[in-house]
């Protein structure tokens, strides 16, 4: 098929790669545009970019699609559909109608339970024992369009990375398959009694408060590994954890009840297993505790 490709981050790399493979035209790679990054805030192409290029599909870069200009270049590729994995632009309506079959979208969450920016993290914030992918074509409203397929993946004990990773590739091959059955496409509508807002990760969020539920944060510190990554502080120093376990205690929360740097919750006590201090590589906390001794009996904000 002659596709147009539209995405970002590299969640978006292993759909693109499945359908270079299947043998598919992708007459074009559209991603954002790029942002300035690292110490020197040099302009850093993204992950798609970098793909696209290095597969030899021509790189579009617009600002938005909301002006006749992107419109009529994105017409003239004669796509006979675009697929869209996390490319951060709203797809007006002149765009959503160019493609023969549509737009496609591949969807990190089941819909209509996680719609919006962050639908793996909120699915871990949630507690949700299961999520997965959605295969959907796309409308004008956010995430609201009918569902092509779906595909279920267990939340078990995985972080944000992880699922995402694997949701990364499930998306992928689902796709490749939605896309070979195209002739026998039966959408089926959302049901909007189920939808939920997954609105983007505020950094408000990420540090820890001792008051809620260990098994909250528990959560939490899944949810935003590797990145942003929930924290304390620590003599006025951010302090991530990347890793960590409930464990029982019944103390003040923000204590530190033992040596191994285990707090004390509103229920339960949080007991971090991978820490990261600013500008270090993360480590077990045992190494952290070895070059930082944290006193039991300590109150942590």
């Amino acid at each position: 098929m002659r596709i147009t490709f539209m995405g970002t981050p590299d969640f978006a790399l292993p759909t693109l790669d499945a359908l270079v493979e299947a043998g598919h035209d992708v007459v074009a790679a559209y991603t954002q545009p790029p942002r300035p990054a690292g110490r020197g805030k040099a302009p850093r192409p993204s992950p798609v970019q970098l793909r696209a290029e290095t597969l030899g599909i021509p790189v579009h870069s617009p600002k938005s699609l909301r002006n006749p200009e992107a419109q009529a270049d994105f017409a003239a590729l004669q796509p006979e559909v675009a697929v869209v994995v996390a490319y951060g632009l709203i797809l007006p309506r002149p765009i959503l109608d160019v493609p023969a079959l549509g737009c496609i979208n591949v969807h990190g969450s089941l819909l209509p339970r996680w719609r919006g920016a962050a639908p793996i993290q909120r699915a871990i914030l949630a507690g949700d024992p299961v999520t997965g992918i959605t295969i959907m074509r796309m409308a004008e409203g956010l995430d609201t369009g009918p569902m092509l397929a779906t595909a279920r993946v267990p939340v078990e004990d995985k972080t944000s990375g992880a699922l995402f990773a694997e949701l990364a590739e499930v998306g992928a091959h689902l796709l490749v398959e939605v896309l070979a059955d195209h002739q026998h496409w039966r959408p089926e509508d959302q049901d909007e009694l189920g939808a939920n807002y997954a609105a983007k990760i505020d950094k408000a969020e990420t540090r820890l408060d001792w008051t809620k539920p260990a098994e909250l944060l528990e959560r939490e510190v899944r949810a935003f590994a590797p990145v942003p990554g929930a924290w304390f502080e620590l003599d006025g120093e951010r302090i991530k954890v990347l890793g960590a376990h409930v464990v029982a205690s019944n103390a003040a929360p923000g204590t530190v009840v033992d040596d191994q740097l285990t707090v004390a919750c509103g229920e339960a006590a949080l007991r971090p297993a991978i820490v990261q201090r600013a500008g270090r590589p993360a480590m077990p906390a045992a190494d952290f505790l070895r070059g930082r001794s944290i006193p039991q009996g300590t109150v942590l904000r």
